[in-house]
């Protein structure tokens, strides 16, 4: 997403201030004042594809989903199957349109035995709300905790 979209004041993840003091150049990303490289990106992008990264992904969108019928919710809604997840684990999926061709990319979080979260792009999260909200079954209570929830990843073979 192109800032040129973007209107009206940058939002701040809540570890914004700690990247500007550690000495992070901020650029507008999507609506976001977003950590682009700190000592350099050719040398970032080695450390992380050699060892280990850290990234602040607090701009994307998470949408919890409980209940009895929390898995067959996110079996119906994604590619992966998330029925092979163990408590902690996460895996690569797709939102797809029943006659084919991708809502967006998320990846799905096992959280508890009847709990997922599913992190989504940060310029999709409205349409895939409504996506996901709309096409759920059964017993499944969906919240969107983009607003109230910080995410890090850890990235690289040593992650």
């Amino acid at each position: 997403m192109t800032d040129a979209a973007s209107t009206g004041p940058l939002k701040r993840t809540p570890l914004r201030d700690v990247h500007v003091k550690a000495g992070a150049k901020m650029v507008p990303f999507g609506g976001w004042d977003m950590p682009v490289q700190y000592t350099g990106i050719i040398d970032e992008h080695r450390a992380v594809r050699r060892a280990v990264g850290l990234f602040d992904i607090s701009h994307m969108g998470e949408f919890e989903v409980r209940g009895p019928d929390a898995l067959a919710a996110v079996q119906r809604l994604c590619t992966n199957d998330a029925s092979t997840l163990e408590i902690g684990q996460v895996q690569y999926a797709a939102l797809c349109y029943p006659e084919g061709g991708i809502v967006d990319d998320l990846t799905i979080y096992k959280m508890g035995a009847d709990r997922f979260m599913l992190v989504v792009n940060a310029s999709n999260i409205d349409k895939d709300w409504a996506w996901v909200t709309s096409h759920s079954v059964g017993r499944a209570e969906w919240t969107n905790v983009s607003d109230e929830t910080a995410l890090l990843a850890v990235q690289g073979p040593r992650a």
